[in-house]
């Protein structure tokens, strides 16, 4: 596949707005965006090459964490590997919430197109704030993520499309997949659950996974 080319300054770190982030433009964009998460202990860079692999035409919004942990940066603050810090995840979520429209205004993006794709903590905050601040995301592609909250809103999430991919040996965050898979078809949302033959780290399959998932047609 080769590497798409992007309009305007793709390398600059807009630090103006809640989260810092980076904007990209393929120079062939298709009106597709795609907002990335990245995981826990590192920057917003890293979602790239996958996101590339994903969706080449795709509008990219590549997110930064606020919440420093050892050389990069996280979502929200943990007390364990499995256990998160409620009030953290809720005011992050609320902030993200609001810089997502205030993005979107501002790049002119359609967030009824858009999805939002997140690994490990950072699909933690996106299946919060799917929870949180319902109508907001209509497509997530959650990859390695378990339930955060808890307390579970009991909100509708009808026309809501997920994708939750869990890997085969992800002894962390693996046993928990099934009950983010419960929670969110409990709550009206169309949900696709894969496992992929990896730990907790995120490759190609996972790529090939999401791309054929965003080509399927849409349930009636």
């Amino acid at each position: 596949m080769s590497v798409p080319e992007y309009t305007g300054k793709h390398d600059v770190l807009h630090q103006d707005l809640a989260f810092p982030y980076r904007f990209l433009e393929p120079a062939n964009a298709n009106g597709e965006c795609l907002f990335l998460l990245h995981g826990s202990g590192v920057d917003e860079t890293t979602m790239l090459p996958i996101a590339r692999q994903i969706a080449p035409a795709a509008t990219l919004v590549a997110v930064r964490g606020r919440i420093p942990q050892e050389d990069g940066f996280r979502w929200f603050e943990r007390i364990s590997p499995t256990r998160f810090e409620q009030a953290s995840i809720r005011a992050e979520t609320s902030a993200f919430a609001a810089f997502a429209i205030e993005v979107a205004e501002r790049h002119r993006l359609d967030l009824s197109r858009a999805t939002f794709l997140g690994y490990s903590n950072g699909a933690n905050l996106v299946s919060s704030l799917m929870l949180l601040n319902p109508g907001l995301v209509r497509r997530a592609a959650l990859l390695r993520a378990m339930p955060v909250l808890d307390d579970m809103p009991a909100v509708d999430l009808a026309g809501v499309r997920a994708l939750i991919v869990a890997g085969a040996a992800d002894q962390t965050y693996g046993p928990f997949a099934p009950a983010l898979v419960t929670l969110l078809h409990g709550r009206g949302a169309e949900v696709d659950a894969r496992i992929v033959a990896s730990g907790h780290d995120i490759g190609e399959p996972d790529a090939a996974i999401v791309r054929q998932w965003l080509a399927a047609p849409i349930a009636a």
